[in-house]
């Protein structure tokens, strides 16, 4: 009877340690913060895109040097993501692209629809080569808030509302 209540206290133990597992990985799913942020000046973003639970993909969508009034948009040339950390390069278009590292965290946004639910901050760094191909770069710290999701929306529609 001794070994049997052992064993039976085992089993019910491990059953438990396994629930409590379950539990703990439905509890804190990865986040998805995928979503528009805002980029450098009023008007610009960062759109950013988690796919597959673990892919980064996104674009800089800014205004161009000279050329005002006119976007240009930097796609993720390269781009990876541990966790909360992302880091990505840019292509080079018109002679500038950019390399960002940093980290997303909750911000005061208290729900998705406003502004700042995700933050995320990091280093920005701004390459620009000249027409001999010298190359400057421009390094700032950054913080790119997550745009409200009916702006969100708006955004990606080019602003035009429905």
């Amino acid at each position: 009877m001794t070994k049997a209540w052992a064993v039976t206290i085992l089993l019910v133990g491990a059953l438990g340690f396994a629930q409590a597992a379950r539990a703990q990985k439905s509890a804190a799913p990865s986040e998805d913060f995928s979503g528009t942020y805002s980029f450098l000046q009023e008007g610009e973003f960062v759109q950013i895109n988690i796919e597959d639970g673990n892919r980064l993909t996104g674009f800089i969508s800014r205004y161009g040097e000279g050329e005002k009034g006119q976007f240009i948009d930097h796609f993720f040339d390269k781009a990876e993501l541990h966790d909360h950390n992302l880091r990505f390069t840019t292509r080079k278009v018109h002679g500038v692209w950019f390399d960002f590292k940093g980290a997303v965290s909750r911000g005061p946004g208290k729900t998705r629809g406003a502004e700042a639910y995700y933050v995320i901050k990091g280093t920005l760094t701004q390459y620009t080569s000249d027409a001999d191909q010298k190359v400057t770069a421009k390094e700032r710290d950054a913080e790119f808030r997550s745009f409200p999701q009916e702006m969100e929306d708006d955004a990606k529609s080019g602003g035009a509302r429905h």
